[in-house]
C-alpha cells in the first residue's frame, strides 16, 4: 500500500486515536520520549539483528524505525504540524551549510 505523507500521517492518528494513545490528559513531553524509546528499540535492534517479532519479513532496525515515524506523524497529526513545510525549509537551509555543518560529526 504507498501513502502520501498527509495519508500517512492522518492514518497513524485515526490507529493511534482508535488504540486509545489518546485517552489520557496529553503530555507532551511523554509522547516526545515514546519517540525517544523507538530509537533505542532501534539501537537495540542494530546492537542484535534479526528479524523482528512481530513483522519478520523486516529486520527489528527497520520495524523501530517505522514506529519512531508512526509516532512522529502521529503526534503531528494531532497537534496540527507543519511537518512537511517544516522538513522542506530545514533542508533548504542544510544545503546551504558547510561540510558536515563544520563539526567533526
Amino acid at each position: 500500500m504507498t501513502m502520501n505523507f498527509k495519508t500517512t500521517a492522518i492514518a497513524c492518528h485515526v490507529n493511534a486515536l482508535e488504540k486509545g494513545f489518546w485517552d489520557e490528559p496529553i503530555n507532551r513531553a511523554e509522547k516526545i520520549a515514546l519517540m525517544h524509546s523507538e530509537l533505542s528499540e532501534c539501537l537495540e535492534g542494530i546492537r542484535k539483528p534479526g528479524p523482528d517479532t512481530h513483522c519478520p519479513a523486516f529486520t527489528q532496525e527497520e520495524v523501530e524505525l517505522a514506529d519512531v515515524i508512526i509516532r512522529v506523524l502521529d503526534y503531528c497529526e494531532h497537534f496540527e504540524l507543519r511537518l512537511v513545510d517544516a522538513i522542506n525549509a530545514k533542508m533548504t537551509y542544510n544545503a546551504s551549510r558547510p561540510y558536515r555543518h563544520g563539526k567533526r560529526f
